[in-house]
């Protein structure tokens, strides 16, 4: 295989000169690639949300809030007053349930230390708060009334939450699509979907997930046309929902429950969006293509060894399944060679999980650390903002985001890629089968140990009286780096933004704080098991007299 030429830049965030406004970047580059999609607005009343359903409530006017827009609108209410205030409600601190750019709490109860706070009425004080946001962003007047989606994953707590958002949304003034069980892609593709039949495109649209965390969690992700909202704009949303809140009353909320399905629409979202992967894939072949079947939780050997039957059985040439690390590096170096291939001389910006040397051999790179998707779309963004080319932001957990698909983290695209490289080669005649995959990454040398393993914080333990388990993480890594320090046989990297990657003994290891989870997961790679185990040593002798740090899984695998 010749060799490719690119850059891939480690999870970047220092380099000057890509240190500009990135919600200028953001926002620039997104209305660019969207313009095509943007529609005009429906009907509404006369630049005023009716609020219908909830009493004694006047939403603050939106002029308080920096947005950037000239031109703002003011949201009344149109309830009958009342002073008899809900004496269940229990106050709400709306800030805390920010996670970066998405709101999560936690909505069922039943995990000790874990109180609920996703409440119904707090989801749709959060909806009635994206929608006063909504109208002030697309400058709603008399002209146009806009039309909200709502979506939601299989947690048990998805229906009823996507209930009292509708109401919000409802009780606003807004129309609202319910879509049912759906995707987070699929939901920001409702923005940019033409099409009347499926009551597309919408304006605004939430997706009711709390990604990977227990099933006792839930929160909500908003999008635009433009993209996914940013940590300002849910801060600002979440602000709006505190004084909705504070102001509800027990008539207010039952009448809300009384005429919001007056509002509400449903309709089967998900066969457009998927029918629309299939048509990616059946242009690639001129008119032919098969998706394999997969089970949803790859960690589990069963469901592995499943998919690994059913590619042998059907004499498939590939197995797809969702949401692993497991072959990370291929999976990133397989993308990282297809879009190559396409856009040659590209950056693709990736993380600081990958490893150390073998996936920098396979592709010519820029070493640099961040920590999540959603910086690394934004510098991919600034990278393209100041004369270079990227086309591909990839996190080692499998999440991915392409130019081409509006930088969404989409799973399902990727694999729609990667389903196009091998329809393609099939379609002229060529053959090869599953050899035009593995052709991409015969170069990818891979190391022989790789291991992760996740040291949990206790948050019951006295050590942590007055601490955030985050702050607790922090001094954790933070006594690390400095032991380190004396050890001449370790070296930090130089230019590192997420936890502590030390270099050395044959091999790296990389000690980072959970975004979301009390946890601290350390991944090992090493070209031996005794030298993993060296620098696993190197690890827990600085970590141990944590002691509300559990280091089960680290002490057992050093004493394998």
């Amino acid at each position: 295989m010749a060799a490719m030429s690119g850059k891939v830049v480690h999870n970047v965030f220092v380099s000057q000169c890509y240190q500009q406004d990135r919600q200028v970047i953001s926002t620039q580059y997104r209305r660019d690639c969207c313009a095509p999609y943007v529609r005009n607005l429906l009907p509404c009343q006369g630049g005023k949300l009716a609020w219908t359903g909830i009493s004694s409530m006047q939403l603050r006017a939106l002029s308080k809030h920096r947005s950037g827009f000239v031109n703002r609108v003011t949201v009344h209410c149109n309830a009958a007053s009342t002073t008899s205030l809900v004496p269940s409600l229990d106050k709400v601190d709306f800030l805390k349930l920010q996670n970066g750019s998405d709101i999560r709490g936690v909505a069922v109860a039943g995990v000790e230390g874990e109180p609920v706070s996703l409440t119904e009425p707090v989801a749709e004080a959060i909806a009635a708060a994206f929608a006063g946001w909504l109208v002030e962003k697309k400058k709603a007047d008399a002209s146009c009334r806009l039309r909200v989606s709502i979506g939601h994953d299989s947690r048990i707590s998805a229906q009823v939450l996507q209930d009292a958002a509708s109401r919000g949304i409802a009780g606003a003034g807004l129309d609202v699509v319910q879509y049912g069980l759906a995707s987070t892609p699929a939901m920001f593709n409702s923005t940019l979907t033409q099409d009347d039949q499926f009551l597309c495109p919408v304006d605004g649209s939430i997706m009711i997930t709390a990604s990977h965390l227990p099933y006792n969690r839930n929160g909500f992700k908003l999008f635009t046309n433009a993209g996914g909202l940013g940590k300002a704009d849910i801060k600002d949303i979440l602000e709006r929902a505190a004084d909705i809140y504070d102001k509800f009353t027990a008539e207010g909320l039952m009448t809300s429950k009384e005429k919001a399905s007056a509002s509400v629409k449903r309709v089967d979202y998900m066969t457009v969006y998927s029918s629309d992967l299939v048509k990616a894939v059946r242009k690639a072949v001129g008119g032919i293509g098969l998706f394999p079947n997969h089970i949803p939780n790859p960690e589990d050997k069963t469901a592995m060894q499943a998919i690994t039957q059913a590619v042998l059985a059907n004499k498939a040439d590939l197995g797809i399944i969702f949401d692993t690390d497991v072959d990370r590096n291929r999976l990133i170096a397989l993308m990282s060679a297809i879009v190559l291939e396409e856009h040659p001389g590209t950056i693709v910006v990736t993380d600081s999980v990958t490893s150390d040397g073998d996936f920098t051999r396979f592709i010519e790179i820029e070493t640099w650390l961040e920590r999540s998707i959603l910086p690394f779309t934004l510098l991919s963004l600034q990278i393209n903002s100041v004369g270079e080319e990227s086309h591909l932001a990839i996190e080692t957990s499998g999440h991915g985001a392409l130019k081409e698909n509006h930088w969404l983290d989409d799973g399902a695209y990727l694999m729609v890629k990667i389903l196009n490289k091998l329809a393609s080669a099939r379609a002229p005649g060529m053959g090869g089968g599953s050899k035009v995959i593995t052709d991409l990454v015969q170069g990818l040398q891979e190391p022989a140990i790789a291991v992760e393993l996740r040291l949990k914080i206790n948050q019951n333990h006295p050590d942590l009286s007055g601490v955030s388990f985050r702050e607790y993480g922090e001094a954790v890594l933070k006594h690390l780096e400095n032991s380190i320090d004396s050890d001449p046989r370790l070296q930090k990297a130089p230019i590192n933004y997420e936890g502590v990657r030390v270099s050395g003994l044959g091999g790296w290891f990389l000690l980072r704080l959970s975004l979301h989870d009390p946890v601290l997961p350390l991944n090992i790679e090493a070209a031996s098991n005794d030298d993993a185990v060296k620098l696993g040593l190197s690890v827990l002798a600085a970590v141990e007299e944590f002691s509300a740090l559990d280091t089960s899984a680290l002490d057992k695998f050093v004493r394998v």
